[in-house]
């Protein structure tokens, strides 16, 4: 049985024995990089800083509450800004293993940066056991590169360091609870971000849209399990589609994007079953969208399907 006590205990002396400097970590404010800061904290203290990169592709008001709760946690916090960078190398690309490995590197090679102006030689990463799983090597298929697996470049100047590589999320999410980690409940969020939630080729119209389209999805089910008209699910976000379908808005034809609801229940993510949100709930979430969205959004669906056969995320 899994024992988050004696888990951090044995990570945090392997942290002390193997960084013999300063280190670097990789903050995205989901629970799987809170849980490996606070680790790193109490095995290296101050040498350890934090990096938090605004990418241009966090969910609304994200990068403001990141930096809120590192700051609570007494971490050393690097804020980078690099919406225009990463919109940049994107340009042009579609395919969901191009774009996943082009995030990656940009990731890495601001690390580079900042590392080199400090002096440090390793990188923390909240990688766990399902990232390096799907994202393929030896005998394993590539499901999806994970940013922070096999989105990486070959060439890295960094060492990288994961303490919880070989633990699931229900597992993280009880090391969190343990250390109280203040995202310990936090829906999963893809390291990508929302350049994922747009299917395709991305810009900064279609990541606006998606953004808001996923804040009222998430407003709607968070108030509807408050309310006790549901159990809060595992996951749930919106994602944009990369085609146009017509409406109507007012009395006039709308040419308009579709977006797709996705709510699922897992424990670790390694397989999922849909969620059976109520009709209801589902028709406000739409209404508000199209209200919200105008003549941006004319169509809003909901995903059925389990994981397997498809992934949570849509790419």
């Amino acid at each position: 049985m899994f024992d988050p006590e004696r888990f951090v205990k044995e990570e945090t002396e392997k942290l002390r024995q193997k960084l013999d400097g300063k280190a670097l970590i990789a903050c995205s404010g989901g629970v799987d990089s809170g849980v490996a800061a606070v680790i790193a904290k109490n095995a290296i203290g101050k040498d350890l800083i934090a990096v938090h990169v605004d990418t241009g592709f966090m969910r609304k008001g994200e990068s403001g509450n990141v930096r809120k709760s590192l700051e609570k946690a007494g971490l050393g916090l690097k804020f980078i800004n690099a919406k225009d960078d990463f919109f940049r190398v994107l340009k042009g690309a579609t395919e969901p293993e191009k774009k996943r490995k082009i995030i990656g590197e940009m990731f890495i090679r601001i690390f580079e940066r900042i590392a080199k102006e400090e002096g440090i030689r390793y990188l923390i990463q909240g990688t766990i056991a399902p990232d390096w799983i799907e994202s393929g090597g030896g005998e394993r298929d590539t499901i999806k590169s994970h940013h922070n697996v096999g989105g990486l470049p070959e060439d890295i100047g960094l060492e990288i360091v994961e303490p919880l590589r070989d633990i699931y999320k229900d597992e993280v999410r009880k090391v969190a609870r343990f250390l109280g980690v203040d995202a310990m409940e936090k829906q999963p969020f893809p390291g990508p971000g929302l350049a994922v939630r747009v299917v395709g080729e991305v810009d900064e119209e279609k990541v606006d849209i998606v953004r808001e389209a996923n804040a009222i999805m998430e407003e709607e089910i968070e108030k509807a399990s408050l309310d006790e008209k549901i159990t809060k699910p595992w996951q749930y976000f919106a994602t944009l589609l990369p085609a146009k379908t017509v409406g109507v808005h007012g009395d006039v034809r709308n040419y308009g994007y579709v977006i797709a609801l996705r709510s699922v229940e897992s424990i670790d993510g390694m397989s999922a079953a849909y969620s059976k949100i109520p009709h209801e709930i589902l028709d406000r979430i739409s209404i508000r969208i199209t209200n919200t969205l105008g003549k941006k959004v004319n169509r809003v669906v909901y995903d059925i399907t389990n994981k397997p056969p498809g992934t949570i995320e849509f790419e």
